[in-house]
Formats: structure tokens, sequence, C-alpha cells
């Protein structure tokens, strides 16, 4: 059995979409593999219950009609290439603005 890498594809202030369903996000955080509750993991029907071991994103998420906050697996996500801002209100408490269809953080990381 092949050991997954862990090194997460999308990067902090990045914009994605869903795969499959209407939504697109900015990413905030991201978890090596699966660190949500096992409630939540259980919720996904088994057929679409993506595997535990890639990184998971935490996302400031918006469709046609809401905002929320989505924990979505890496197979699950594309870049988002429509170089639109999101209008979800969480995002200019945490990242600066707009430029070149990402989010840049307001801080330098080590």
């Amino acid at each position: 059995m092949q050991e997954s890498s862990k090194v997460a594809k999308y990067n902090l202030g990045q914009v994605v979409r869903h795969r499959e369903h209407p939504f697109r996000g900015v990413v905030f955080d991201v978890d090596p593999e699966f660190a949500n509750t096992e409630e939540w993991y259980e919720s996904i029907p088994e057929d679409s219950r993506p595997a535990r071991n890639q990184p998971f994103y935490h996302l400031y998420a918006e469709t046609e009609a809401t905002y929320y906050v989505a924990y979505v697996s890496e197979q699950n996500l594309v870049p988002d290439v429509s170089g639109e801002p999101l209008e979800h209100p969480e995002v200019a408490e945490m990242f600066g603005e707009f430029v070149d269809g990402r989010y840049p953080l307001p801080f330098s990381l080590n």
C-alpha cells in the first residue's frame, strides 16, 4: 500500500471550486488528513465518502444563495479560474484584497 504524501495541493488564500457541487470558496486552513468528527464522516453517503489520508481544506464557501464554512477533501476540489472575488463576509476579516485571482494573507507565515 502506497503512503500518501500529505502535501497540500491548494494554498491559503487560493480560490477553489467543488468538483461536483455548485459552490466555491477560499482556503483558510488545511489539515494534512481528515480531522473532523466521525459523525461528520459517517454522514457522507458511503459510495461518495472521500479517503481520510489526503489533505482536507477549511473553506469560506459560497453559493448563489448563501455563505458558510465548508470542510472538503482535496479529491473534491479544483482550482477556480473565474478570476472573480468571493463575497463571503469572513474573507475580508482574514485576508487582504483580492489580487490576481487569490487572497493574500495580511501577515507572513514562517
